[in-house]
C-alpha cells in the first residue's frame, strides 16, 4: 500500500512546488497538492515546508490527529525513511526560531493570586508571536480597555443580617448542571501556551464541574476535546466559524452534532477580521516569520501586516445574515446560540428567529473598536427587551477578571459567564493551571455572593447593584435622544 511505502528525504524534496506539494508530518509523507489552497491557515505556509518536514510548524498549533481527519487516505505517501535522515538534512529544514516561550520565567503556581497574576506571569513566559496573538486587540484597544473598566463602575449594595452560611455557585443550563456559572470562552490555537491546550482546558474544568467552549480554530479538534475526559456525555459546547465554502460547514455541523454538544455558538461578529496591530507588528519589529507560518498569499501581499489573526480568519463567510439561522437548525438537533450580540435589536432578532441563546460578546475586543462594552450590552437587552433574558439562555464575555465582575453580569441576567484570555494565559501551567484559575474564581465568586447577602445564583437580581454611572449610557430605542436626531435628518432628506 501506498502509505506503508518507505520515502527517502532526497525523494521528498523532488515535490517542493505548488503543484507537486508534499511534506512529512510526525514521520508521515503527506501530498498536500489539492489541499493547500484550501488551507484555512494558507497557502503560504504549507509552500514554506514543500519538499521538507513541517512537523514542528505543525505541532506548534495543531493536535496530532488533525491531518489524518484534514486529507483523504489518498494524500498518505508512505512513510520517512528516517534511514536516508542526516544532521546535514536537518539543519536546512525550516526552523521555528520565532516560537520560543520561557518557561523557566513563570513564578511558581503557589504564588499567583488572581488573573493578573497569569497575565504578568503570561507576558514573560509566551513568546512575543503568541503573547502578540493572546493579549493583543483591535486598533487603538478602546474596547478591549472599556470591557474592563465598565464593571468597574458597577457597585454592590449589600444586603445584611440574612444568614449567608454555605453558599453554592451551581447553575443549570439546558438542564445540564454546571458547579459554577463561568466557562472558558472559546479561544483560538491554546497549544501556542502548552502542548496540551485545549485538552489541558477542559480536563481541569471537567474536574471542576464546568466546561469549555471548544473553538472552530482550536489546536486541537472537538472530537479530541470530547475524548479527553473518560464521561463521554460531560457537557461540552461547540463554537463555529460559518466557512466560505457552506458544504465544508455542513459537513463540521454533522460531525460536531453526532458527539453532542450542549449547543453550538455561532459567531457572528467576526465577519472579516479586526486589525490587530500588536499581532502584525511582530514579524515587522523582531524579525519574526511567525505570520508567515499561517498567512494565505493575499493576506502577505495586501499591506496590512499578516498577523495570525489575520490569516487564520480568512476562511470566515462575511455573507452570514439572520437568514442562515434555519438551515444552520436544518442540519442539527443542538441549540444554537449567536455570539456576538451587541445591541438590543439583534438580541430581539434572535428570539425571533428561533435561536435558543445569545452570547454577548465584542470578540474581547478584538472586532469593532469602540464598540461598546459587553456589560453595556447586557444592560441595554435588560432595558429594550427583558423577554429575551425570561426566554433565552444568555452567555456573555469581555473584561471579566473577578469572581465580582461574574456575579454582576449574573444579577443583570446573564445565565452565565465566559473568560478567554485568562484561560489561555492559565493554561500556560497546563492542566494544574486552569484548576488553579477556576478555584480562585470560585472562591472570589463565593465571597462576593456572601458579602452582598445571597446564598445561591437565584437570588441574584439587579437591586443588588447600583449601575448609575452605566445607566447614562444605555441606549433606550426611539426614546433614546441621538435616535430622535436621526429620524429629524432623514425626514429632511
Amino acid at each position: 500500500m501506498a502509505g506503508e511505502a518507505k520515502i527517502s528525504v532526497e525523494e521528498l524534496a523532488k515535490h517542493n512546488s505548488e503543484s507537486n506539494l508534499w511534506a512529512a508530518i510526525n514521520g508521515d509523507i503527506w501530498d498536500l497538492t489539492a489541499f493547500a489552497p484550501t488551507h484555512p491557515g494558507g497557502l503560504e505556509i504549507i509552500l514554506e515546508y514543500a519538499g521538507q518536514d513541517a512537523s514542528r510548524a505543525y505541532n506548534e498549533v495543531h493536535g496530532p490527529s488533525l491531518a489524518a481527519k484534514s486529507l483523504s487516505s489518498e494524500a498518505l505517501k508512505g512513510k520517512l525513511d528516517e534511514s536516508t535522515v542526516t544532521e546535514e538534512w536537518k539543519s536546512k529544514q525550516v526552523s521555528n526560531q520565532e516560537h520560543t516561550s520561557h518557561p523557566d520565567e513563570k513564578p511558581d503556581l503557589g504564588s499567583i493570586l488572581n488573573t493578573h497574576d497569569f497575565e504578568a506571569a503570561a507576558q514573560k513566559a509566551l513568546s512575543a508571536k503568541t503573547w502578540a496573538f493572546q493579549s493583543g486587540a483591535a486598533n487603538d484597544n478602546l474596547t478591549h480597555y472599556a470591557n474592563l473598566s465598565f464593571y468597574q463602575r458597577i457597585f454592590f449594595r449589600p444586603r445584611v443580617m440574612v444568614g449567608v452560611a454555605n453558599p453554592s455557585t451551581s447553575t443549570k443550563i439546558f438542564g445540564r448542571e454546571f458547579s459554577v456559572p463561568f466557562f472558558s470562552s472559546p479561544a483560538a490555537l491554546a497549544k501556542l501556551a502548552h502542548p496540551d491546550g485545549e485538552l489541558a482546558m477542559y480536563r481541569a474544568c471537567h474536574d471542576r464541574g464546568t466546561t469549555i467552549i471548544g473553538c472552530n480554530n482550536a489546536s486541537f479538534s472537538f472530537s479530541e476535546m470530547r475524548s479527553a475526559v473518560e464521561d463521554q456525555d460531560y457537557p461540552l459546547f461547540y463554537q463555529l466559524y460559518v466557512n466560505k465554502d457552506r458544504q465544508a460547514s455542513e459537513k463540521l455541523i454533522k460531525e460536531v452534532s453526532n458527539l453532542r454538544p450542549v449547543a453550538i455558538i455561532v459567531t457572528a461578529d467576526l465577519p472579516v477580521v479586526g486589525k490587530r496591530e500588536a499581532d502584525e507588528r511582530v514579524q515587522l519589529d523582531s524579525g519574526y516569520k511567525a505570520a508567515k507560518h499561517m498567512a494565505v498569499q493575499t493576506v502577505s501581499g495586501d499591506k496590512k501586516g499578516s498577523g495570525l489573526a489575520r490569516s487564520t480568519g480568512s476562511f470566515i463567510d462575511p455573507a452570514l445574515n439572520w437568514d442562515d439561522v434555519a438551515w444552520l437548525k436544518s442540519l442539527t438537533d443542538a441549540p444554537i446560540f449567536i455570539k456576538g450580540i451587541q445591541s438590543a435589536a439583534d438580541a430581539r432578532k434572535a428570539l425571533e428567529h428561533g435561536c435558543s441563546g445569545i452570547y454577548i460578546s465584542n470578540h474581547g475586543g478584538r472586532a469593532a473598536d469602540t464598540a461598546q462594552p459587553s456589560i453595556l450590552t447586557l444592560l441595554e437587552i435588560q432595558a429594550n427587551c427583558p423577554e429575551v433574558l425570561e426566554q433565552l439562555e444568555v452567555f456573555i464575555d469581555g473584561g471579566v477578571r473577578r469572581g465580582s465582575d461574574i456575579l454582576k453580569a449574573i444579577c443583570l441576567g446573564a445565565s452565565a459567564v465566559c473568560l478567554g484570555r485568562p484561560f489561555l494565559y492559565a493554561v500556560g501551567y497546563g492542566e494544574d493551571g486552569v484548576g488553579h484559575l477556576i478555584d480562585i474564581l470560585k472562591d472570589e465568586l463565593e465571597t462576593a455572593m456572601q458579602q452582598v447577602g445571597i446564598k445561591s445564583l437565584s437570588e441574584a437580581h439587579p437591586g443588588l447593584l447600583n449601575t448609575t454611572e452605566l445607566d447614562k449610557y444605555v441606549y433606550r430605542g426611539d426614546s433614546h435622544p441621538y435616535a430622535r436626531k436621526i429620524v429629524r435628518r432623514q425626514s429632511k432628506l
